[in-house]
């Protein structure tokens, strides 16, 4: 790929100012390409070597009426020179398509904001679709915000009027030249972009052609109008030196899963049933196939887990993913795993619920489920990734405690981590711990359910292995033979040792740590994709001379060994998260510690400034 290292040449007309971070809204309607738009700028932001971080802001509705304020459809990427930990509070510039983008988004661009709206789209028609009663371009209200009414329709179409496309070709190019506006405005080059158009639409000349040229109309249009008094650069990002790619969190976790069945040097099975935000999965490791990887697209959420059973039976990797209403689908079946104690991960990119609740908005209220629900005495390995990268590498911890310990262990991701994307530094291979799976093999020794004296694990031996042969079902087995049996001291005694092998897991779960001081003050715990916002509210509060600190859980069944001695360490202890309060719960109730939620269920993660007022509130 080539890239453009030189700073475009800018007409004398515009100044030029440096700043450390931006944050862009692109907003518009599902059919204007706004999350295309806003993945193009964020890849070449990540070309120049900024730091980024993005929020995708994704309709519920498939087929939302065209300039609807459902249908509005939004790409929120921060790129900055230093490092940074969220896609930012509130955008710095709205790119708003229509009313409708511009109805739903106004309120969280900051005063004094950059907003840049295509100005055909203001007429009667849509500006009743989005319920606004006088044309805000005309009416005063947007007095409080640097406009720039850019006729993008018009000049789209104008640029394009004798590429031979059609008025509806010509009319989904408009992406492009807003692009292209934006990346003259914030100095990034065309080439990747470029590149990537030829590439995608590269058995279609002329729908290529087109798009390029309305990319380059954009970006001549920022060079040669005097609309605009100024222009902006971002230097690049100071970091480690490596291999780095921009990757989103759904993206890192089938990595994770592939980089884990490599590790173990056993083929990867993932049985699963399409499901929002949990999709993006299935489509990666769908490409994956010369690696190994074998993906079954199931007819319902019961079947995919089953399969991925049956794989595991099978001496395979076996996963299954999904989102909040399907883990409850899959509950009995997890409970099957729990009884014949094989190695299992279940995925849960979590969605704001009940129900089918909000399926492209994120939450974290499935931690209890993931905890507790299935039938009868049924614990499991929870494990939860804090940022977009650390997607990779819980995936590859959820496998090595569930290889390790012949259990099933819940990966728990949500919509946020999911679609957004970041930096990602490529890892070396060889530098991975391997994991044995460790099969047996002694016919003079195997009883199937015997015990590892460390770990409780039973053994895993693979079905057609002569005199291995052994029975496994959800009727409850006897203590080393593996025989159904129905007494009771047998009973007790399975269930007991089913729960102490997860709590020996905490051998292998590091001590958890402390940003800031070890005792006193406030502490402000997180668990999952809460760790930007806290992270970065708590640095803010220290620079103020706050007495706070912050820690973060990625292990959760069981918990890190000191969790509970570091909690008791502080004056206060406050726990932000999106749902009621279920991680707050389970602190209080295991280790009688009085902490403090704060709880959002919005569908929307919380903001630096969220967390930073109730840090304010606590500690003065």
């Amino acid at each position: 790929m080539t890239t453009l290292t030189r700073e475009p040449e800018q007409p004398e007309h515009a100044e030029s100012l440096e700043l450390d971070r931006v944050t862009i809204k692109f907003a518009g309607d599902s059919g204007d390409g706004m999350q295309l738009a806003g993945t193009q700028f964020t890849n070449t932001s990540a070309v120049l070597g900024n730091d980024i971080a993005t929020f995708p802001d994704i309709p519920a509705e498939i087929r939302a009426p065209q300039g609807s304020l459902p249908g509005v459809s939004g790409f929120q990427i921060s790129f900055s020179s230093s490092h940074i930990y969220t896609p930012g509070d509130a955008p710095d510039v709205l790119v708003a398509m229509n009313p409708a983008a511009l109805k739903t988004n106004i309120a969280d661009l900051p005063r004094g904001g950059i907003l840049v709206v295509n100005e055909d789209e203001f007429n009667e028609t849509n500006l009743k679709k989005a319920a606004y009663k006088s044309n805000p371009l005309e009416d005063g209200s947007l007095s409080s915000y640097r406009v720039f009414r850019v006729p993008v329709t018009t000049l789209t179409a104008r640029a394009l009027k004798d590429s031979g496309l059609t008025a509806v070709q010509i009319d989904r190019c408009k992406n492009m030249y807003t692009l292209g506006l934006m990346f003259w405005m914030y100095s990034r080059p065309l080439e990747t972009t470029l590149h990537w158009i030829g590439e995608k639409f590269g058995k279609n000349p002329p729908v290529a052609e087109a798009n390029k040229l309305a990319l380059k109309s954009g970006y001549y249009f920022g060079e040669t109008t005097e609309m605009f008094a100024t222009h902006y650069h971002v230097p690049k990002a100071k970091t480690k030196p490596g291999l780095y790619r921009n990757i989103t969190g759904n993206e890192a976790t089938a990595l994770g899963w592939l980089t884990a069945s490599k590790l173990a040097g056993r083929p990867l099975f993932y049985g699963s049933y399409p499901i929002t935000p949990a999709s993006d999965v299935l489509h990666e490791l769908a490409r994956f196939k010369r690696f190994g990887v074998k993906t079954f697209q199931a007819e319902d959420e019961i079947a995919a887990i089953g399969s991925a059973i049956g794989a595991a039976f099978g001496g395979s990797l076996g996963l299954t993913g999904t989102s909040g209403p399907g883990l409850a689908l899959k509950s009995e079946a997890i409970g099957l795993a729990v009884m014949v104690e094989l190695p299992l991960v279940i995925m849960n990119v979590q969605r704001g619920g009940p129900s089918t609740g909000l399926p492209t908005k994120t939450e974290q209220s499935d931690l209890l489920q993931a905890m507790f629900g299935r039938n009868g005495e049924s614990p499991v390995g929870l494990v939860a990734p804090a940022t977009v990268s650390d997607c990779f590498y819980m995936a590859i911890e959820a496998w090595r405690f569930a290889i390790k310990y012949r259990t099933p262990v819940i990966f728990l991701s949500d919509g946020y981590l999911g679609n957004g994307s970041e930096p990602w530094l490529v890892p070396d291979f060889d530098s991975l711990p391997k994991m044995d799976p460790n099969f047996a093999s002694d016919p003079a020794t195997f009883q199937p359910y015997a015990r590892d004296p460390q770990t409780l694990a039973r053994p895993w031996a693979i079905p057609g292995t002569p005199g291995l042969e052994h029975r496994i079902g959800g009727l409850e087995k006897a203590d080393i033979t593996g025989n159904v049996n129905y007494e009771a001291a047998n009973h007790n005694k399975m269930v007991h040792l089913r729960a102490e092998k997860i709590e020996r897991m905490v051998q292998d779960v590091p001590d958890i740590e402390v940003s800031g001081e070890e005792s006193g003050g406030l502490l402000v715990i997180g668990w999952g994709s809460t760790y930007g916002a806290i992270t970065t509210a708590v640095q803010r509060a220290r620079a103020q001379g706050k007495r706070v600190s912050s820690a973060h859980i990625r292990y959760i069944n069981p918990f890190p060994a000191n969790l509970g001695d570091v909690l008791k360490r502080y004056d206060q202890v406050l726990m932000p998260e999106m749902n009621l309060g279920q991680m707050r719960l389970l602190l209080r109730g295991k280790y009688l510690v009085d902490v403090i939620g704060l709880n959002k269920v919005s569908g929307r993660p919380f903001t630096i400034a969220e967390i930073e007022a109730k840090i304010t509130e606590m500690v003065g």
